[in-house]
């Protein structure tokens, strides 16, 4: 439950309805779960097999497979924890939107939003004032991250049981009300449509296998850490399938939830679907607020269920992007899970301020796109390479093997030698050769450089610096 809370998050509802669209609406579908097949699942059947067999967070994981790849596992642990950084602020203004949702205070235009609440600046260059919506929002949903982690496992397994299944009862919720809207199958053959001439199309491939490895969560240490609570007899593969295809079918419905009630918009103003503006932000807080101030009946209630939904869905992300480091921190220097806790809480809030500034939604963009852009496919890659290459793949095969339903055969060691890094390899050659061809929305070099570069090799060093400290310490 944890894990396919983990997976499942704010990604489902904006960004796989919008991408399965802009790469060949409905036939997008069968390179998706091409990718979901080949590259996916047997990349959580390996993070599970490692958690499990370890019996701890990546760091000591991956120590385990040998002290000289301990780095490694910091790496793991650092990603996620700089994408929980802004993914916060995302969630913070989820709960503003939430409370406007009361009064439908949040207006539809798109100044309302950009220039009322972010305070944007327009450039990443002019630092602007601190948006106090968000920074409250911010103060709630740290102190929820640590109440929730602060007392391990326990408290994880609990949470979970309600946060799980609630935001999917409220999606569902949505989707039949967005399907009974007049305009409503229009906006679905907009999400639907196939256009079976873009399978050609080796972007179209890759951005399938993008979307994959970035919505299931793997590559981010998480899944290796939950997989290390798992009981001995626990069925590995089994759960790998189960949270694969859960977070699968939920981005699936998040598509009908989301396009129903855009089409409905579309409708109503006498436009086409393409003349809203469907991606990212502008979907979640200009184009579907405005579509939900429309109703002619219960406007609030479906407007505070859509925010609810969002929240209940990133929260179980959130806090598992900050338990890797937590767990870290506990495993490594024996620091009290309360402790590690606070301190990463305290510190993700405080660095967090600075993309609820005026020029943060332009830091936010520029920071996650090149961590997950060049982060999170390097950390696949490597994963790949030091289990695949630098270790014995069929112990770790023969582990998962050991308590599972469904055997994997040498034909998995085959896709996490070859077929995965290569796919890894490719995106990440493909994401270089783009930068360097386009530089990142026009950005001046050094915001580029300050944002993308600088977190990306900070990663890196710390993951050394992490490792060092704890060898002069066992010296000591």
């Amino acid at each position: 439950m944890a894990a396919i809370g983990s997976a499942v998050g704010l990604g489902n509802v904006w960004r796989f309805p919008y991408v399965c669209y802009e790469n060949g609406g409905g036939a997008f579908l069968i390179p998706y779960f091409v990718a979901l097949f080949t590259a996916g699942i047997p990349l959580m059947i390996l993070e599970f097999s490692v958690g499990h067999w370890a019996r701890n967070a990546p760091p000591k994981a991956f120590k385990k497979i040998g002290r000289k790849w301990e780095w490694a596992g910091w790496w793991a642990v650092l990603v996620p924890f700089v994408i929980a950084l802004y993914y916060v602020v995302v969630m913070a203004w989820c709960f503003s939107y939430m409370i406007y949702s009361l009064d439908l205070r949040w207006g539809s235009q798109a100044d309302v939003f950009f220039k009322n609440f972010l305070g944007d600046t327009g450039t990443p260059e002019v630092f602007g004032s601190i948006s106090i919506p968000v920074v409250l929002g911010l103060i709630v949903i740290w102190l929820c991250i640590f109440i929730i982690l602060y007392k391990g496992v326990h408290r994880i397994g609990k949470i979970v049981a309600i946060t799980v299944p609630i935001p999917t009862i409220l999606l569902i919720i949505l989707t039949i009300r967005g399907l009974t809207l007049p305009g409503a199958i229009e906006g679905i053959s907009y999400y639907l449509t196939p256009n079976f001439s873009r399978l050609t199309d080796v972007n179209v491939w890759l951005a399938a296998y993008a979307q994959v490895f970035f919505s299931l969560g793997v590559a981010q240490g998480i899944m290796i850490t939950y997989a290390s609570f798992l009981k001995k007899k626990s069925d590995i593969t089994n759960n790998a399938f189960i949270i694969s295809l859960a977070d699968a079918g939920t981005s699936f419905l998040a598509g009908f939830t989301v396009f129903s009630v855009v089409g409905y918009l579309a409708a109503s103003q006498g436009v086409g679907v393409t003349e809203l503006g469907i991606g990212g932000p502008t979907l979640t807080f200009i184009t579907y607020p405005t579509a939900i101030s429309l109703l002619p009946v219960a406007a609030s209630f479906f407007g505070m269920i859509f925010y609810v939904a969002l929240l209940t869905f990133g929260i179980d992300s959130a806090f598992s992007m900050v338990e890797p480091m937590v767990s870290g921190l506990h495993g490594k220097w024996k620091i009290t899970k309360a402790k590690a806790t606070g301190i990463m809480c305290i510190i993700g809030f405080f660095i967090s301020l600075v993309f609820a500034s005026g020029s943060g939604l332009h830091w936010l963009d520029i920071v996650d796109h090149f961590i997950a852009n060049f982060g999170l496919v390097m950390i696949g890659l490597v994963e790949c390479l030091i289990l695949g290459w630098m270790y014995t793949l069929s112990k770790l095969r023969e582990h998962a093997n050991e308590t599972s339903e469904i055997q994997i055969g040498r034909w998995w060691d085959y896709l996490i030698k070859y077929v995965i890094p290569f796919v890894l390899f490719l995106l990440l050659a493909i994401a270089i050769i783009d930068n360097i061809i386009n530089p990142y929305l026009g950005y001046p070099w050094w915001v580029i450089v300050l944002g993308g570069v600088t977190p990306c090799l900070a990663i890196f060093l710390l993951s050394f610096v992490f490792m060092k400290i704890k060898k002069h310490t066992e010296a000591t």
